[in-house]
């Protein structure tokens, strides 16, 4: 799947949330409440799963650690756009807003991008 692609289907998945889109890692992030919910690219799906979802989202289908600098980053899972389809992308979505739900609200001073 290609990013134009991925990222019209987390709009299209998200519809009923109050997101904003930032650009971010090299494609567009959606934030929920100020919180990164996932991040749409041409290399993938970043997506926010939080450490207690972590082990069993890195046992779906093309999900990878995700890593920054050479580290790996607690808390989220990088998928590869081959492994990417419309479904799967509301599937992971569900998990990222289970997570990003119980997180407080960023306060809005500074955040910058586009509200949807």
């Amino acid at each position: 799947m290609e990013a134009d692609a991925i990222a019209a289907a987390v709009r299209t998945a998200l519809a009923d949330a109050a997101t904003r889109e930032v650009k971010m890692f090299g494609g567009i992030g959606f934030m929920l409440n100020g919180n990164m919910l996932v991040a749409a690219s041409r290399r993938g799906l970043l997506v926010r799963v939080g450490k207690d979802a972590q082990a069993a989202a890195l046992a779906r289908p093309g999900a990878r650690v995700m890593e920054m600098r050479g580290r790996a980053m607690q808390g989220y899972v990088f998928v590869d756009p081959s492994a990417l389809t419309k479904a799967s992308i509301a599937s992971w979505l569900r998990l990222a807003r289970a997570f990003v739900e119980t997180l407080p609200p960023k306060s809005k001073a500074g955040e910058k991008g586009k509200n949807t």
